[in-house]
Parts: structure tokens; sequence; C-alpha cells
């Protein structure tokens, strides 16, 4: 998993999180989605048992889903973020199509 820190570092915290903080900790399980994709996708290719190919897979598609379920909640919780994301697309897409 990533190696920065968390906001709870394994232990209940004796109050609730602040906005910004909750924001931070599901920034980080993102980065903890898409590790264990890799992992899993990194995994599966790396052996010869089908079995173990396919459930490898199947967990990576579920963790992917898991991303998009905490990225929706990020846009929620940080609409502003949301419009830099919006932004790099954009700014890709022109990069892209040789437009800039």
């Amino acid at each position: 998993m990533p190696e920065f820190a968390t906001p709870f570092r394994g232990n209940k915290f004796d109050r609730k999180l602040t906005k910004e903080e909750l924001i931070r900790a599901i920034r980080f399980s993102i980065a903890s989605e898409y590790e264990a994709i890799q992992l899993y996708e990194q995994l599966s290719e790396s052996i010869d048992n089908e079995d173990a190919k396919n459930l490898l897979l199947e967990v990576a598609d579920d963790e992917k889903e898991h991303a998009g379920n905490f990225l929706y909640l990020l846009k929620l919780l940080s609409p502003e973020e949301e419009k830099h994301y919006k932004e790099g697309f954009e700014e890709a897409q022109e990069v892209i199509k040789g437009e800039k």
C-alpha cells in the first residue's frame, strides 16, 4: 500500500475527521486501490495457473470499481478538485490532437 501517512495510522481517532482529513483519506484510498490493481494484474501476468490468473483479474476488476466509488465520493466532497481533473483532461486532449 502507499507509504504516505494516513489520517488514522491504523488506529481509530477519538474525534471525527475534518472534511479536509476525509478528502485526504479518500485520496489515499484511491491510491491504495490503484496499487492493488497493479499488484493483482502483475501477479496474473507472472504465473501459469489459469484459475489463479482468472481470480486475480476478477479481483483487480473489483478494485477498479472501488476506485470509481472513491473517485465519485471525492467529487462530491471536493467539487473544486474535479475542476482540476477536467482541465487536465482537456489539456491532454489538446496535446494528443496536436492543438497545443
